[in-house]
């Protein structure tokens, strides 16, 4: 194991045919030797693992996989030990961190995903980015959208229209309405 202030960072892979390595790391680890952390609540689908893993056969590692020196379990990147595992990689970049109590350890494992959850994105942010991304006719995978994820994100919304039911204002009350279904906005003011 390398002095734990040194990172190594890596531009070219082990073996020519696996991904680069784009982050600092203490070492690279052979996948057999990392053990997954039993009390991980975060789960991984089949579906998620696929994407990660193109991401990584294409970008190369941007992150690590971070085990805990007191441990020795993953505490964060099981995503991506499971995608290395798919790519039938042999090593990987892992960043080894001490922890001064379990308690620490399992924060951190359960804060590393939930953190992220909290984030909000801009809708309409987002659209412009994956538009321009899907304009240069780039594989929209790579930035974690599937096909099915893409198809309501990248349309148009509808116009508003009022509802079938939708029954006149009555104008001589002050109104200011918006339906919370399909936010056609309406208003009616006294004479």
């Amino acid at each position: 194991m390398n002095d734990r202030k040194t990172k190594k960072r890596a531009g070219v892979p082990p073996d020519a045919s696996k991904p680069q390595v784009n982050c600092a790391f203490d070492e690279l680890v052979p996948l057999e030797k990392l053990v997954p952390n039993p009390r991980n609540p975060n789960q991984h689908p089949q579906a998620q693992v696929a994407l990660l893993a193109k991401v990584i056969a294409h970008q190369g590692w941007r992150s690590p996989i971070v085990v805990s020196r007191r441990s020795g379990f993953i505490v964060s990147g099981h995503g991506r030990y499971e995608a290395a595992k798919v790519l039938g990689l042999t090593q990987v970049p892992v960043d080894f961190q001490d922890f001064a109590t379990d308690a620490d350890e399992w924060a951190h494992l359960v804060a590393d995903n939930r953190l992220a959850e909290l984030a909000e994105a801009d809708a309409g942010a987002l659209k412009e980015l994956l538009g321009e991304l899907k304009a240069a006719d780039f594989d929209l995978d790579l930035a974690g959208f599937d096909a099915d994820a893409l198809a309501g994100l990248l349309a148009d919304p509808p116009e508003p229209t009022p509802p079938e039911d939708f029954k006149a204002v009555d104008e001589n009350l002050p109104t200011d309405f918006v339906c919370p279904r399909c936010k056609y906005a309406w208003s009616g003011k006294p004479s």
